[in-house]
């Protein structure tokens, strides 16, 4: 076989077999397996021996928009009488990061994962946001190397288990945690932002969300109606738990 570095190409990428195996449980094979080794890499390991040179965070940006394409064709088909609120309500469902650090959780993706090893020990495999964010990346590696055929292959049989234990749409977070509010006669929730990060192109929210005399909490999201939903699912969760 002759050396593709002659010709000017970089050599064949071999998946570890932790990653190969992941692989494997996707059910879907790599033609660029560079990609999936870039997919699994944490910011904290890029660069270092047996990691990818950039980490999965340009990946994960492209994965969720994929995420959310598929998603909401796959809705539109499978609801074809279901009106605009109730759609939006299943997508972020759908897309959350809890629900995305499930889908990672059932494919084992953990122990794939590329860390530094203050991380690892730290038990940042097991970490939700991490594997969520890495689920995004994977999503956008396969979209990537197999295109959009290839991510809707992949996605499909992972989201339909979803929709179908779900038969009626998810309340709204913001809505029920109005109606908690109204029904012991409380003033409206009150959000604020409290925090951006990221880079322009892709910020990430942080919101507070308060209700006299029950203290509040706070969510994150890629855009402030998603992270006012995540503050005030962690808020309902409280309330309802004390109830």
């Amino acid at each position: 076989m002759a050396d593709r570095r002659r010709h000017g190409q970089a050599p064949r990428v071999i998946l570890d077999p932790a990653a190969e195996g992941l692989s494997a449980r996707l059910g879907y094979r790599f033609a660029q397996p560079e990609l999936l080794t870039q997919a699994l890499t944490h910011p904290s390991a890029a660069g270092r021996p047996g990691a990818a040179a950039e980490s999965y965070e340009r990946l994960e940006f492209l994965g969720d928009r994929v995420l959310g394409l598929i998603a909401a064709d796959l809705l539109l088909t499978r609801y074809p009488d279901e009106a605009e609120g109730p759609l939006a309500q299943r997508l972020a469902e759908l897309v959350r990061r809890e629900t995305l650090a499930e889908i990672a959780a059932g494919l084992d993706l953990g122990p794939a994962l590329r860390l530094a090893k203050g991380e690892d020990q730290n038990g940042e495999r097991d970490n939700p946001a991490i594997l969520s964010d890495a689920c995004e990346a994977v999503i956008g590696a396969v979209f990537l190397d197999g295109g959009l055929a290839a991510a809707r292959a992949l996605l499909e049989p992972l989201l339909i288990p979803l929709l179908d234990r779900e038969q009626q749409p998810p309340q709204d977070s913001k809505t029920a945690l109005q109606e908690w509010a109204q029904g012991r006669g409380l003033p409206l929730p009150d959000y604020r932002e409290t925090g951006r990060s990221g880079p322009d192109h892709d910020p990430v929210f942080t919101i507070a969300v308060t209700l006299p005399n029950f203290g509040g909490e706070t969510g994150r999201g890629r855009s402030k109606r998603l992270a006012e939903q995540a503050a005030a699912e962690r808020l309902l969760t409280r309330l309802r738990a004390t109830d």
